[in-house]
């Protein structure tokens, strides 16, 4: 099995691919420096195989590498965050995380 993630920017929505196919998306909104993660979704057929993980996993990868903060509107997003604060946590500003139900 083979994914791929793609910041598809006209859509505003990262994409994540499995053998070619569109397996899921996460749609955002870049607002300053700040990326906002509303909406989540992995497309039927590809329900319980780690595809919303993975793909989330990358899209965080990618604010990181751009120097964005997180808002974590998406719940699947925000769990993501709060199951693995050593690893993403620092991506949301300390004054953001109260917001968000995270720790500060």
């Amino acid at each position: 099995m083979n994914r791929t993630v793609r910041d598809t920017t006209d859509a505003s929505r990262y994409e994540i691919f499995e053998d070619g196919q569109l397996a899921g998306f996460t749609e955002y909104r870049i607002i300053g420096e700040k990326i906002a993660l509303n909406h989540t979704e992995t497309l039927e057929g590809f329900t319980g195989r780690g595809v919303a993980g993975h793909l989330i996993a990358e899209v965080l990868a990618d604010a990181r590498r751009r120097n964005l903060a997180v808002l974590p509107f998406c719940p699947v997003v925000r769990q993501t965050i709060a199951r693995h604060p050593e690893q993403y946590l620092d991506l949301v500003a300390i004054t953001d995380r109260q917001r968000f139900h995270l720790p500060t």
